[in-house]
């Protein structure tokens, strides 16, 4: 599993070009999904044992070319999903003026309070203490032996000592139950603004589109993270808590190839637009056949990425006639900044090449869901 997420032949696909596999998988898994209930715009909310991951689709995979993960610059495609600290085995803590969640977590050992290892309070704990994790509905695993079930009654403790603290410093008193949903609000909040960061600073009104929710721990947080955003629609998929897994069954097998243009756009640069598609076409053909595919399963799309002159940040269009181009980049760049200048010059960034091919294994894999 790519990051751009593609499948490849183990034997050509490189470790810079598989670093956000997981995610990406839960990507395509969540667009999948997702069209089979008839639902095509979704925001993914990917929350996890230590971090949450979002990510839009309007249609189409987003992805970038240049980006950093854990502070590393990659200059690889991959999917373009937004990272942040707050995950169900994330820290709480009180610094005796706020309720902070993250970024530091408890991981999976200790791993929370309730795990019976003397973990520290997260955000799972808070999740315990106002009733949406129940100890019945577990099985006996935790504990240095892994054969108790989950502690509350630790939870309630620590969530009191906290309220205490708290009594303490600011003379206010606080349940253990209130005190956690503070910490939720807080974790919620995070969440929400990671959403607002792939949607609302791109130009998308987030209620056009469905949560789309998974991770092991998103279903828990799905309905306050939509109403903070004034998001209509949930979508949770029986197999949510596995779906970046299931997501690498439905992917197709795919290559990407690019190469960076640096002209002006304009009607001498698009013969050599058409020229360098081609070439990237005819590689990327060639490195999925010599993979095995048959090379009538193949699909190609070409995109541009055009930005004005002297700015940072190119959009893609698809490769077509001069005049498309300039209508589909003014669109696009309007969309996502809110203006246009199209007596402006425009430059093209680079040249971006997909070829795909549909398994067997991802068509079978597909199957509509039953309603009740």
């Amino acid at each position: 599993m790519q990051s751009n997420g593609g499948l490849a032949d183990a034997a050509a696909c490189t470790g810079k070009d598989a670093i956000l596999s997981g995610p990406a998988g839960g990507i395509v898994g969540a667009v999948r999904t997702a069209a089979q209930a008839g639902v095509s715009h979704i925001i993914g909310f990917d929350m996890g044992g230590t971090s949450t991951d979002v990510a839009l689709h309007a249609g189409v995979f987003e992805r970038t070319f240049d980006g950093q993960v854990a502070g590393v610059r990659v200059r690889a495609p991959m999917m373009a999903i937004h990272s942040v600290a707050a995950g169900g085995g994330s820290i709480l803590r009180y610094d005796g003026a706020r309720f902070r969640v993250g970024p530091e977590s408890a991981g999976a050992d200790p791993g929370p309070a309730c795990y019976r290892r003397g973990g520290p309070l997260t955000v799972t704990d808070a999740n315990v203490c106002v009733g949406k994790i129940q100890p019945r509905h577990f099985p006996s695993i935790f504990g240095p032996n892994g054969d108790m079930p989950i502690d509350d009654c630790i939870v309630r403790e620590r969530f009191a000592a906290l309220g205490a603290e708290v009594e303490r410093k600011k003379g206010t008193a606080s349940d253990p139950r209130a005190i956690a949903a503070g910490f939720l609000r807080v974790a919620v909040s995070h969440m929400a603004n990671a959403i607002k960061q792939v949607s609302l600073e791109k130009g998308h009104d987030v209620a056009e589109f469905a949560l789309q929710c998974f991770g092991g721990a998103g279903g828990q947080h799905a309905c306050l993270v939509a109403e903070e955003l004034g998001m209509r629609r949930i979508l949770i998929h029986p197999l949510a808590g596995v779906l970046s897994a299931y997501g690498m069954g439905l992917a197709d097998q795919s290559l990407q190839r690019e190469r960076a243009i640096e002209r002006a756009l304009n009607p001498g640069v698009m013969p050599h637009l058409a020229e360098v598609a081609a070439q990237l076409e005819t590689g990327a053909h060639a490195g999925l056949v010599a993979q095995g595919v048959r090379e009538r399963q193949l699909e190609s799309h070409c995109q541009v990425h055009l930005q004005y002159a002297g700015a940072d940040s190119a959009l893609p269009v698809p490769l077509g006639s001069l005049e498309e181009m300039q209508a589909a980049f003014t669109a696009a760049h309007r969309l996502r900044f809110g203006f246009a200048t199209p007596e402006r010059a425009i430059w093209v960034a680079l040249v971006a090449v997909e070829v795909t091919a549909v398994g067997a294994r991802a068509r079978a894999a597909v199957r509509p869901l039953r309603g009740r």
